[in-house]
């Protein structure tokens, strides 16, 4: 059987390396990488603050685009949080993000941040704890060099480097702080668990509702978690097997797929249009479609 890594994903980037791509980096490329993932690490902290303070009161929730997709005074409070880490650190570094426009200075570094100050935004507004702070950092090449997401309500900070592997702080039940690589489940195993999303756009729920039945071949249940940034950090921790999603933006996925790859999973990211330029279409959107599982699942959910 082959690996799901050899199955053609057209329109989009498939990568199988556990370990990301090519030659242990160098010292300088190490002391980078090092340097990102700490501002990195502060950014996502700083917005993931701002969502522990959560209060009903003060949703002021409005929505954006249609019926469930929201936006709150928390997630723009986020941004801003994440972004004021973010250029207090590296002030010519270009920020991209989900509400807020981009920003790019006159003497521009080539890195460029993306930003979801609040993935799950309707788990947040009800309660449920399956939301976070994502924020991951791009190089001149657009190759993506650091990850880090951070899930207030549940107590998890996942994190990646390239080439650096995939990590998971959390606390034990001694409430001690603990970390741990994430290296994901190798192989299929007796239970295997599909995650995907029903999504906001009526298009994409039209086109999944005929899909889905069909993509659950081989697979024993079914999983929504609200949150694409978590789903891919299951992926990576192995507590999903499989993820895909139509419609997903930038922003959605940088942080999650980085970490998802790190710890060895399959990850197909889409091919959208520079984040510089705005949100994709909604054609471009129904086109593409993000992925992640365990290697030795052979194709058994790509369109």
């Amino acid at each position: 059987m082959s690996s799901i890594s050899d199955v053609p994903a057209p329109g989009g980037v498939a990568s199988g390396d556990a370990a990301g791509a090519g030659a242990a980096p160098d010292v300088a490329q190490a002391e980078l990488l090092e340097e990102l993932l700490a501002v990195a690490q502060n950014a996502a902290a700083a917005g993931a603050a701002v969502l522990a303070g959560r209060d009903p009161q003060s949703f002021d929730a409005t929505a954006k685009t249609s019926d469930g997709d929201w936006v709150t005074a928390f997630d723009l409070a986020a941004e801003r949080a994440v972004r004021e880490a973010i250029s207090g650190a590296r002030p010519d570094d270009t920020i991209t993000g989900e509400e807020l426009a981009p920003a790019v200075s006159a003497s521009a570094t080539g890195y460029r941040w993306s930003v979801d100050p609040l993935d799950g935004t309707m788990n947040f507004i009800r309660n449920i704890a399956y939301y976070c702070t994502s924020v991951a950092v791009a190089g001149p090449d657009g190759g993506w060099l650091a990850g880090v997401v951070v899930a207030p309500a549940l107590g998890r900070t996942y994190y990646a480097t390239r080439g650096g592997g995939a990590w998971l702080v959390d606390r034990g039940a001694d409430g001690r702080r603990r970390e741990r690589r994430l290296d994901g489940p190798t192989t299929p195993r007796n239970g295997t668990l599909l995650a995907t999303s029903l999504t906001y756009d009526p298009q994409i729920q039209g086109r999944l509702g005929a899909e889905l039945a069909g993509r659950m071949q081989g697979f024993n249940d079914f999983r929504r978690l609200g949150s694409a940034a978590l789903e891919l950090c299951a992926i990576a921790e192995g507590g999903l097997d499989a993820y895909f999603e139509y419609g997903l933006y930038e922003h959605d996925f940088a942080a999650g797929a980085l970490i998802a790859e790190e710890a060895g999973a399959w990850v197909r990211r889409p091919q959208l249009s520079p984040a510089l330029n705005g949100l994709p279409t909604p054609a471009e959107a129904l086109a593409n479609w993000t992925g992640a599982s365990i290697p030795g699942l052979a194709g058994k959910y790509t369109p």
